[in-house]
């Protein structure tokens, strides 16, 4: 196994995601930004999670928003 030193999103996982942006923006303008159902209707982080695993245009859109966002700086 390699490791990936350039990529934000290595050894983070889906849930952690998750529950960052919920926190960043809550679920109202998370579903506002990412426009899907699991967001706006009746939002749980376990229905997200079983939405985004299927479903892979919708977890890289909300992989893009966590580094855009929520990722920790490389700077150290």
């Amino acid at each position: 196994m390699s490791t990936q030193p350039n990529n934000p999103l290595h050894g983070i996982k889906l849930a952690q995601i998750v529950e960052d942006l919920v926190e960043k923006f809550g679920w109202d303008e998370l579903g506002d930004r990412i426009r899907i159902n699991s967001f706006n209707t009746n939002p749980t982080i376990k229905s997200s999670l079983k939405f985004l695993r299927r479903t892979q245009w919708a977890r890289d859109k909300v992989e893009a928003l966590w580094v855009e966002t929520c990722a920790p700086d490389e700077e150290e």
